[in-house]
């Protein structure tokens, strides 16, 4: 609430600045839930991709002007129709919200992780080169390979891992990450490959 309208309804009535200052507690929080519900994933409460498209549009040109590096790294559960299939859908959800909490807890705060589709996750890897992302995409197998949870049921994952070139658009950068992917898919799964 801005300085002069605090100050207007400090001069009201107390039991009527009450009713009033609840209102505007009431409507920030319904702003905050909607904000919420625009930008994360319900079920992991990731970023969605409607966001992680805005931040990659930014980054990107941010990237472009500049000397900033940037990767994408792009992540599949392997086999992940079989989980469903074994296990139920209500299992399957439990293991994509502990993918999820695995991932966030290996990134920075800076990064950028979404999840795309049915079982698919992007990472936007900010002011970082192919180096470090390799790295942190070796972090992050071991982590999952090391959770107790997916280790019970079998869970890999694969990924394509790319850096940002000054002529990408973003869907070249997508389609690189995405043919890297596969890549890894097609080489026996279980690994990350770079496009």
């Amino acid at each position: 609430m801005d300085k002069k309208l605090s100050k207007k309804i400090s001069a009201l009535d107390p039991m009527f600045r009450k009713k009033i200052e609840g209102l505007f507690s009431a409507m920030n929080e319904s702003v905050s839930m909607l904000y919420e519900a625009a930008t994360h994933d319900e079920k992991t409460g990731l970023y969605n991709s409607r966001f992680f498209d805005n931040m990659l549009d930014m980054e990107m040109e941010k990237a472009g002007r500049g000397h900033e590096k940037l990767c994408l790294l792009v992540i599949d559960i392997d086999f992940f129709k079989k989980v469903n299939d074994t296990y139920s859908h209500l299992k399957a959800d439990e293991i994509l919200v502990r993918l999820a909490e695995i991932l966030r807890k290996q990134l920075r705060i800076s990064d950028v992780i979404s999840r795309f589709g049915g079982e698919e996750f992007f990472i936007l890897l900010t002011e970082t080169g192919i180096g470090k992302s390799k790295k942190l995409a070796s972090r992050l197998r071991r982590a999952i390979k090391s959770d107790a949870m997916l280790k019970r049921h079998g869970i890999t994952v694969s990924g394509g891992l790319t850096e940002y070139r000054k002529k990408d658009t973003k869907k070249s950068f997508k389609i690189r990450a995405d043919k890297a992917l596969y890549k890894a898919k097609h080489s026996g799964r279980d690994r990350f490959v770079v496009g």
